[in-house]
């Protein structure tokens, strides 16, 4: 008789596993259709091309082609904030953690040189209101939806301070208020041609230049001075010189074009593209910001829509053959 019980007993916890496990798959049915339709409503494209937008100084008196005024910075902010652009970090885009509203399109702000004009705090913590960040923050809280988030590729000049403890200040408040901090090198030194050994030296230093000053911060980035690439693309992802030694998810180019999705085969870790931020004329009636976001307006089907859900990759069905091996878990073709 207990043999039978214990039998019984078994057949009734396997048939209710059964029945649990319909009832489970039911409900991820109904989840993924559910996601599909909120996908297909804002027209999401997660395998689309992401803004990648270089700054340099933000002057009242620029001093070459790429730097902008402060007036010109802030109407570029408004734009994007006006046609639904949210900015996200390099880091957040490398690693593909794009959480964002449904119907947005990701944009990432970098700064390179780190420049006084980017940042400069007054003797309370407070950005100067003419600075990049000033003038980020104020187009942000006009614009709540606007994530006040950049990237700042950092050299030795940094933001004009000369002491560590002036230099901790600033990476401390960037790091603090969710700002991004990558490696631009030490010395701002062209990599072309260079050898190995320069090469991670010059990386490297660059990377013991901000963690000697700010352990917290975590850099998952680096941006290769004039965009150069070394003679082996990988020494500038990952290496060590001088007992340090450095592990990037992406390495970021002068200019060009927008960025690939990093959901898709084209995104490419150690040859990021990004665009000069500059008006149509001369070299950038085709190649710079203004020109590359009047493209992407005028065919939105080409640039990133977010389905407003960072656990899956949704898209139209009919581009399934771009999307990359890894993430194909989690795509959510419609």
């Amino acid at each position: 008789m207990v043999a039978l019980a214990a039998c019984q007993s078994n057949e009734s916890n396997t048939a209710a596993k059964a029945t649990h496990a319909k009832a489970a798959a039911a409900s991820a049915e109904l989840t993924r259709k559910a996601n599909m339709a909120a996908a297909a409503k804002v027209k999401a494209n997660e395998l689309g091309n992401i803004p990648v937008i270089m700054y340099h100084r933000v002057t009242d008196k620029p001093g070459g082609t790429d730097d902008r005024t402060p007036a010109q910075f802030r109407a570029e902010l408004e734009r994007l904030a006006s046609e639904n652009y949210v900015p996200i970090t390099a880091a957040e885009y490398v690693s593909g953690k794009i959480d964002i509203p449904a119907g947005t399109h990701p944009v990432v702000l970098t700064f390179d040189d780190s420049s006084p004009s980017q940042l400069t705090l007054d003797a309370m913590g407070t950005p100067q209101p003419n600075t990049a960040v000033g003038i980020l923050l104020d187009v942000s809280k006009k614009h709540p939806g606007f994530r006040p988030v950049a990237t700042f590729f950092v050299i030795r000049d940094m933001f004009g301070k000369f002491t560590p403890e002036e230099r901790a200040q600033v990476l401390g408040w960037l790091r603090d208020n969710g700002f991004d901090i990558g490696n631009h090198t030490r010395d701002h030194l062209n990599l072309l041609g260079k050898s190995e050994k320069e090469v991670t030296e010059q990386i490297a230093a660059g990377q013991k230049l901000i963690s000697d000053l700010d352990k917290k911060v975590q850099v998952h980035t680096l941006a290769l001075p004039y965009g150069n690439q070394p003679r082996d693309k990988q020494w500038a992802l990952h290496g060590s010189a001088n007992g340090v030694r450095y592990d990037y998810q992406g390495v970021f180019l002068a200019g060009y074009t927008p960025a690939p999705s990093p959901f898709t085969k084209e995104f490419n870790p150690v040859g990021i593209p990004r665009i000069r931020s500059m008006d149509k004329k001369g070299d950038c009636v085709k190649f710079c910001s203004t020109a590359w976001l009047d493209e992407l307006n005028a065919h939105p089907d080409e640039r990133y829509t977010s389905d407003g859900n960072p656990t899956t990759v949704a898209f139209p069905k009919f581009k399934t053959p771009f999307v990359a091996k890894n993430v194909t878990t989690n795509a959510l073709p419609y």
